[in-house]
């Protein structure tokens, strides 16, 4: 078939003028194009294709190559839960626009019934309160974040599967055709939207792909081959795929540009995540502590738990945050709330019996013996007032600092 075409092709088309020729590399970026997806990269960990994904649409646009009288691009965004797909749209908008909250997120749990419909689009003239109703698609809205730069805007259903068919019959004329009509007639373009929708269905298949179940306990050679390799991200894939094909209408599904299914997260992928969520964290206390900033840093044994005690590939990242919060951010809170902690500070968060033991027993009888507060609290510096800015996150804290008066904190019973 193939050579068919060339034969027809070849014998309506002239000889090419071979002199002068320059080969072209379609796969060569532009700079700012590859600025963004360095930062998209720092931001969410192990899910290439979805990085890649979003990069080639952001270029698209750039070039101004986007179909016309289309959404920018209509994504489907499949895996399982704790994996990163509402964490991608968030970290474009960061990059972007320099805020999460530049994404009109829509959650679907809040349509499962089809009279809701009326929250996104406005109640029609003559139905009781239809001046009370503003509608969340509005022009408006969708323009709220336009820069003098870039005039597009991000659109997120979360949960799609979670809303009525009624949703789902709306949007197919905004995903062919960009534009929809409100319940007072004024029509709403979103040529200049990519719409994401996430999806969590097959989350049962994919748990027993993962966890293990009857007749599906993962195989592991000697109990050092990592099962979680290529062909269970394909087995995912497929299950991901067909559920979604299952779930929604041929229609609403040939409106789709491009489904990206997300890999389970691994061991490695928490390592990295943890230092962001950590940097995070930091962040958070230089924004948040009011007149008391200060900084922190983990060991690697602190470390090691925080990861030994929130890795779960069932639940994703979402397991190693609530750790944090417990191990970290709750102690943190109980020293600044007690004047244990100063302006200035600098925190070294350690783990019991680390400096006596191998690392690898400190940590197995910190995870083992069900303390409630295995972590230790220490003051390792004061007065560093100079080096605080906005920017400044833990992972550029030195792993010690030498200061005087270093002691460890007691927290109130």
């Amino acid at each position: 078939m193939a050579t068919q075409f060339a034969s027809l092709l070849h014998s309506q088309t002239d000889a090419p003028d071979t002199q002068g020729i320059e080969r072209l590399d379609p796969a060569r970026r532009s700079e700012s194009v590859d600025q963004f997806e360095t930062a998209l990269q720092r931001k969410v960990v192990g899910q290439e294709a979805a990085v890649s994904c979003v990069v080639d649409l952001y270029q698209t646009y750039l070039a101004g190559l986007h179909p016309p009288g289309r959404p920018i691009a209509n994504l489907l965004l499949l895996g399982p839960t704790g994996s990163g797909k509402t964490r991608v749209v968030e970290a474009v908008a960061e990059t972007l626009f320099n805020s999460s909250r530049a994404v009109i997120k829509i959650d679907c749990a809040e349509f499962q019934h089809s009279h809701e419909i009326a929250k996104l689009i406005g109640s029609p003239p003559g139905y009781l309160g239809h001046r009370e109703t503003h509608p969340l698609l509005t022009q408006e809205a969708l323009s709220a974040h336009f820069t003098d730069r870039l005039r597009f805007s991000l659109l997120l259903f979360d949960e799609i599967e979670k809303a009525s068919d009624s949703l789902w019959q709306l949007l197919l004329g905004v995903l062919d055709k960009a534009t929809l009509t409100l319940g007072d007639n004024r029509r709403v373009d979103f040529s200049q939207t990519i719409i994401f929708m996430t999806s969590n269905l097959g989350a049962a298949e994919m748990d027993v792909l993962t966890m293990g179940g009857t007749g599906f306990a993962p195989a592991q050679a000697g109990g050092s081959k990592d099962w979680l390799d290529a062909n269970h991200d394909a087995r995912v894939d497929r299950v991901a795929v067909a559920a979604a094909r299952h779930k929604f209408s041929p229609e609403f599904m040939n409106r789709i540009d491009r489904s990206v299914v997300f890999k389970t997260l691994r061991q490695e992928h928490l390592v990295e995540i943890l230092d962001i969520e950590l940097s995070q964290v930091q962040q958070r206390i230089l924004s948040s502590s009011g007149n008391h900033p200060f900084l922190f840093n983990c060991t690697r044994e602190a470390k090691a738990l925080l990861l030994l005690e929130g890795y779960n590939p069932r639940y994703g990242a979402r397991h190693l945050k609530r750790a944090i919060e417990r191990r970290i951010v709750s102690p943190l809170a109980k020293l600044i709330a007690t004047g244990q902690i100063r302006m200035g500070d600098m925190i070294r968060i350690g783990l019991k019996g680390e400096g006596g033991n191998p690392a690898a027993s400190a940590i197995d009888a910190a995870a083992g013996a069900g303390d409630d507060s295995p972590l230790t609290f220490t003051r390792e510096a004061e007065g560093l007032t100079p080096m605080f800015r906005p920017n400044f996150s833990s992972a550029a804290v030195p792993a010690r600092m030498g200061g005087r008066g270093a002691r460890q904190f007691e927290f109130p019973g």
